[in-house]
């Protein structure tokens, strides 16, 4: 009897969900959310999975869910503080199973853009094993800031919701990131409140909510030299027929720009983009199975 087969993810879609299970609002505990992880990277959905998302602050709990399994075999991303980068790796290091493959480095008020790079670079000695993303504030900084990390090894990360209104950027603002991003030659990913795939409202808090296929769809056409009012208008579509059927058309290189974006659940995201007829239904055989 032959081997079942893995479903096929399409490259656009590939590693693009890293798994931010622990945060708001899923929140799920670290005991369940690390078993659910390995579940989640072991499935029929594995190749759409990237690494765990855990907060610095939370490393040393990290050890004992993860006592079982093999040496280096847990992708892991962090989030940290600019001032906390030394100490999160050498944490991170301390924990057999884990495999440290991106930091995403938070920058302080008051923190001018000039002096991150040089902050960064002092802080990680010239260890370069993991991706350094640096969240972009919104605020003046931005064009600054990413001009200033154009031609080094980090990228940005760009912040697109969260649990409270002001903390989602409305299509204007996230298309002129975006945008600006592409024009530095910065590539980048993108976290909270973006784990449907379509712009949406959310019914239970009226939110208005990215989509991560809009995001794709918007970075492609940066990379096409399309203005700002195109990507609003990608950013704003909520036809999932009329998005998707893009999407399909979508080169690969949108990835080496847009990377992954954090999500409290693999299940939403992959399941939404089955219906849109973007992933085989044998991708979902075993997430019923598997927590957030």
């Amino acid at each position: 009897m032959s081997e079942p087969q893995t479903p096929t993810v399409p490259p656009v879609l590939a590693g693009l969900f890293d798994d931010a299970a622990v945060f708001p609002p899923g929140s799920l505990p670290i005991e369940e959310a690390v078993p659910a992880h390995v579940e989640h990277t072991r499935g029929a959905h594995a190749g759409l999975v990237g690494p765990f998302v855990l907060a610095a602050k939370d490393l040393d709990r990290l050890a004992e869910p993860t006592g079982g399994l093999a040496a280096r075999s847990f992708d892991l991303s962090v989030t940290v503080p600019l001032p906390g980068v030394c100490d999160a790796i050498a944490a991170a290091d301390r924990i057999p199973a884990v495999r440290l493959v991106a930091l995403e480095v938070t920058v302080p008020d008051g923190v001018a853009a000039e002096e991150v790079v040089p902050a960064l670079t002092e802080a990680l000695g010239g260890n370069d094993t993991a991706t350094v993303y640096v969240e972009v504030p919104r605020d003046a900084r931005r064009d600054a800031l990413l001009a200033a990390l154009a031609g080094t090894p980090c990228l940005a990360k760009f912040r697109t919701g969260g649990v409270r209104p002001e903390l989602h950027p409305d299509e204007r603002e996230l298309a002129a990131a975006v945008l600006a991003a592409v024009r530095a030659g910065v590539a980048f990913k993108a976290t909270a409140g973006l784990h449907h795939a379509l712009r949406n409202t959310d019914p239970e808090t009226g939110f208005e909510q990215h989509g991560f296929l809009n995001l794709l769809l918007a970075t492609d056409a940066a990379l096409r030299g399309a203005e700002e009012t195109e990507l609003v208008r990608l950013l704003a579509d909520r036809d999932g027929e009329q998005v998707a059927e893009r999407i399909r058309a979508l080169s690969p290189r949108v990835r080496e720009v847009f990377r992954s974006f954090g999500t409290c659940s693999v299940a939403e995201p992959a399941t939404e983009s089955v219906a849109l007829g973007l992933l085989p239904a044998a991708t979902l055989a075993d997430l019923t199975e598997v927590s957030p």
